[in-house]
């Protein structure tokens, strides 16, 4: 039996649940709308060649804050047009996992999270980061380098769809594409006849460890070339070029 003496709902208060039920849903709504977005261009360039990227764009317009006349290097090539010796190398130096793996190593992310709390307490600037190919892919291609809990959010989810869409050797395609690899220099070809005046298709494997040995800090290399770093790092990953498997 229902109590008379509890108040029926009033217009007012239908019209309030209803401005709230609207604020809710609608970002929602406009968030699904923006993923379905997201995965659509997935798919496009599952088949189509970018002809930029999110930091590509990013770059240019940082460039010409003090020069408007500023612009990048970059030119695609084929994934069969780069040199075997870059995308081993790259894998070493990256993703030695990336051929067996769904898009995001939890584990990389979890031991880089650690290294870089201990760094931070130890008041050390040097960080380390568990993102993928696939990520960076995600990251290069859609978002922008910048940090924050939405950004790396997005390039999850993103990283899932690419991985659903495209084949490895799509994916290692537009990434040896689209890196970073100076201040204004994008992709493999760039790269190559930035640093040694050859084709991607000619890197020798040395030459392949030192451009992988780069992608952690592009800008930085770009103008500091022959640290002891950097050359202990090309070491490295010459030596670990020959145990990974490119798609």
């Amino acid at each position: 039996m229902l109590d008379d003496t509890l108040p029926l709902p009033t217009k007012r208060s239908i019209s309030k649940l209803k401005v709230i039920s609207l604020i809710v849903l609608i970002p929602i709504a406009l968030l699904l709308l923006y993923q379905v977005y997201l995965f659509l261009m997935v798919c496009w360039y599952s088949v189509q060649n970018p002809t930029a990227s999110a930091v590509m764009q990013q770059t240019i317009q940082e460039l010409r804050r003090d020069d408007p006349t500023a612009s990048i290097t970059h030119q695609w090539v084929a994934y069969a047009d780069i040199s075997n010796n870059l995308k081993r190398a790259v894998i070493a130096s990256e993703d030695s996992n990336f051929t067996n793996h769904e898009g995001i190593e939890w584990a990389a992310i979890r031991r880089a999270l650690e290294y870089n709390r201990a760094q931070a307490e130890k008041g050390s600037g040097l960080r380390r980061g568990g993102s993928t190919i696939t990520q960076q892919v995600a990251k290069n291609l859609f978002l922008s380098n910048s940090r924050s809990y939405w950004r790396k959010g997005q390039e999850l989810v993103l990283s899932y769809m690419i991985e659903t869409v495209m084949s490895k050797e799509r994916i290692l395609e537009i990434y040896l594409n689209i890196a970073q690899w100076g201040t204004a220099t994008f992709g493999a070809e760039a790269a190559s006849r930035h640093y040694f005046r050859v084709g991607a298709n000619q890197l020798t494997a040395r030459q392949a460890a030192n451009l992988a040995a780069m992608l952690p800090n592009p800008t930085y290399y770009d103008t500091h070339r022959n640290t002891r770093y950097l050359n202990s790092r090309t070491n490295t990953i010459q030596q670990r070029m020959r145990l990974v498997q490119i798609p």
